[in-house]
């Protein structure tokens, strides 16, 4: 939370401290945003206020030309829908059509909130009649939507443990330049989402990579939508990747009678997708991804904290070169000098290795001062932490700036025991950029000085009001990690995994026992794990969901199949291309599952017309079915990653149609050369 002290009346928290004689100019309304800017951006105010970072797309400037647009795009798909009503689906067929690709044409053309747009379209079909009650409800109870939710707790637990360091520090590391990480982060998420399911991969990356693209200085849009993408194309290339390549082998032992597909047999088709998809992202992809303003940029917050850190007793960091470490390079940090038995080394190179008891000053921004306090093996070198009477997990981090009415103005911050005056614990102090000498106990407060500081987040409350302070700010994310549980918690996350790998438990109960583990072994705080909850991804989806389940039951999905296979004639290609295409395109509209489920008989039908092989056409449904680019709301991955890249609609029809015509071209020219007709 960001908060103006409403009852008092003070200069600019950056500005010089005011001469005694000096009046103190009172606040304009005019003038209190510019006050609240030195707490960083616009991103961290959000997270201040709890706000999900999905939202940050439900409040864009609308125009009304925009709207104008896709109102008359509308009309236009509206007389279209009704026309193939009066055709052959009926007007609740019409009426579905017209409100699914109504919303699409508002997603695309408009800067409405999307799950705004999809629940008003899923209302309208409820009040039309088109949907029941029960169905209309149905996408909220579904098993996908609800795994998706109790994922985001599981991830919680690994998160709030430490365990996601592990992977950004070990597996991504901090590479120069955008397509250098796009590199390391693409081919190892191709190789996970191949044997374990993509959802709990993606749903595993998404905070590992928003914290990465911080710590880079990247766009996390140039990143999320290569993170879902890189899922998926590794979920098609073996039979357990995804959930719809067990569906549709289930549903072909199930009509042919047969054995079924091996684990790698779809292997020889998607894996020249996969191939070509990747340096697709790499070359062309990456020009076509937007570039949103990340969650913090330089700009954002000028302040140099000066912060002190010692290398704990048994730290896992002696030993290790600064390189080694991961000090070395830190974004919006500095490692100025290592102090060690009283002795200064103020240049400190790479290869120099760390010692216990070594204290380490940091010069930097407040996040990247937030990154360096979870590392494990390092701790703040005041020893005034360790007599703070609050547990360390019940702590967050506190930004405040000294007023000219502050009783230890002055002072220095030992003489003036900061400590018991205010229960906090002062971490690091800027000073209008300047960076400051001296140990963090003999620095001497001037007004307008920047405090970081480690308190119960009752400090807040308490403190909101007194005239010592200018300005009070939570930093966000910045409760202490629960190191010693990350074992525990990625234990927890890679048995979940292999039950959902190894045994016939399903994915939901899977996630729903492991969340219960995360809260039961306190790996996850159930407070923290609710508000990491993106819960506006979870309407969009459920009201996808059920606009799909109308596009089903009013026969307007089969009847639009068929009407496009009618084109086929007696061309297997030709058919071939066709059940690929429709299988995209409701891929894009419904479900994956269902899409795949829809099109089967279909396609079973046509290949036993032509007299041909089926297993062709099985191939065609896996991949087209999995493969949703497109869309933010044909595949479940592309919801997750919505949200947190700062997407719009239509940026995914930019970046992700090519991509289609790439896998639909690839499928049907290289299937039959596997699997003969």
């Amino acid at each position: 939370m960001q908060d103006l002290k409403s009852a008092q009346s003070f200069p600019h928290p950056e500005s010089k401290p005011p001469s005694a004689t000096a009046p103190v100019m009172q606040p304009s309304a005019e003038t209190l945003p510019k006050r609240r800017r030195p707490f960083g951006s616009k991103q961290k105010q959000a997270f201040a206020t709890q706000e999900p970072r999905f939202r940050k797309n439900a409040f864009r400037k609308t125009t009304p030309r925009s709207i104008s647009w896709g109102l008359a795009l509308g009309g236009i798909l509206v007389a279209i829908a009704a026309v193939a009503g009066s055709m052959s689906f009926g007007w609740q067929g019409g009426v579905a059509i017209a409100v699914s690709l109504l919303a699409l044409a508002l997603n695309a053309f408009t800067r409405l909130p999307t799950e705004a747009v999809f629940l008003g379209g899923l209302a309208v079909l409820l009040v039309s009649g088109v949907l029941s009650t029960e169905e209309a409800l149905a996408g909220f109870s579904n098993p996908g939507m609800v795994t998706i939710a109790v994922l985001y707790v599981v991830i919680a637990g690994v998160q709030q443990t430490g365990g996601l360091i592990w992977i950004s520090q070990y597996l991504l590391g901090l590479p120069k330049g955008l397509t250098a990480a796009m590199v390391r982060l693409i081919f190892p998420v191709v190789g996970m989402s191949a044997f374990l399911n993509n959802t709990p991969v993606v749903a595993m990356f998404v905070p590992v990579v928003s914290d990465w693209a911080r710590k880079l200085r990247i766009s996390p849009s140039k990143l999320m939508i290569p993170l879902s993408y890189a899922a998926i194309f590794g979920g098609v290339c073996t039979l357990i990747g995804t959930s719809t390549n067990l569906v549709v082998n289930g549903l072909l032992i199930e009509h042919t009678g047969g054995a079924g597909l091996s684990m790698f047999d779809i292997t020889r088709v998607s894996f020249p997708c996969a191939v070509v998809g990747c340096i697709y992202l790499l070359t062309a992809g990456r020009w076509l991804l937007p570039s949103r303003k990340g969650a913090i940029s330089e700009q954002d917050d000028v302040r140099q904290y000066t912060v002190e850190m010692v290398v704990a007793s048994g730290s896992p960091l002696s030993g290790k070169t600064i390189q080694q470490a991961g000090l070395r390079n830190l974004p919006g940090l500095y490692l100025g000098k290592i102090i060690r038995d009283g002795r200064v080394f103020p240049a400190v190179g790479p290869q120099e290795r760390l010692r216990e008891a070594d204290q380490l000053v940091f010069m930097g921004m407040v996040d990247s001062i937030v990154d360096l306090k979870k590392m494990r093996g390092l701790q703040p070198a005041t020893d005034q932490i360790f007599k703070l009477e609050v547990d360390p997990t019940e702590r967050c981090l506190v930004e405040a700036v000294v007023s000219n009415t502050c009783p230890i103005r002055g002072q220095t911050i030992r003489a003036g025991r900061f400590r018991k005056r205010y229960s906090a614990v002062v971490l690091a102090v800027a000073r209008n950029g300047e960076r400051l000498q001296g140990k963090i106990g003999d620095i001497r407060l001037q007004a307008g000085d920047s405090l970081l500081l480690e308190a119960h987040p009752s400090f807040l409350d308490t403190q909101r009001d007194s005239r010592d302070f200018y300005l009070i700010s939570g930093v966000p994310n910045s409760e202490p990690l629960r190191h010693q549980k990350a074992p525990l918690a990625l234990g927890i996350l890679v048995a979940m995994v292999g039950l959902v790998t190894l045994t016939p438990l399903s994915m939901l109960h899977a996630a729903v026992l492991a969340a219960l583990l995360m809260v039961v072994t306190q790996c996850c705080a159930v407070d923290r794990a609710l508000r990491g909850i993106e819960w506006p991804v979870l309407l969009v989806i459920a009201a996808a969901l059920s606009m799909g389940k109308a596009l089903e039951v009013t026969g307007a999905a089969s009847g639009m199949a068929e009407l496009m296979m009618g084109f086929a004639g007696t061309n297997p290609w030709l058919a071939l291309a066709l059940i690929y295409g429709v299988t995209m395109v409701l891929t894009e509209a419904i479900t994956n599952n269902a899409a795949a489920a829809l099109v089967f008989p279909i396609a079973l039908a046509v290949s036993q017309n032509l007299g041909v092989d089926f297993m062709p056409f099985a191939i065609a449904i896996m991949i087209a079915a999995s493969a949703s680019f497109a869309t933010p709301i044909g595949y479940q991955t592309n919801l997750m990653v919505y949200g947190p890249g700062g997407y719009r609609f239509s940026d995914f029809i930019r970046v992700g149609l090519p991509l289609n015509m790439i896998f639909w071209l690839i499928t049907v020219l290289l299937t039959p050369k596997v699997f003969p007709f």
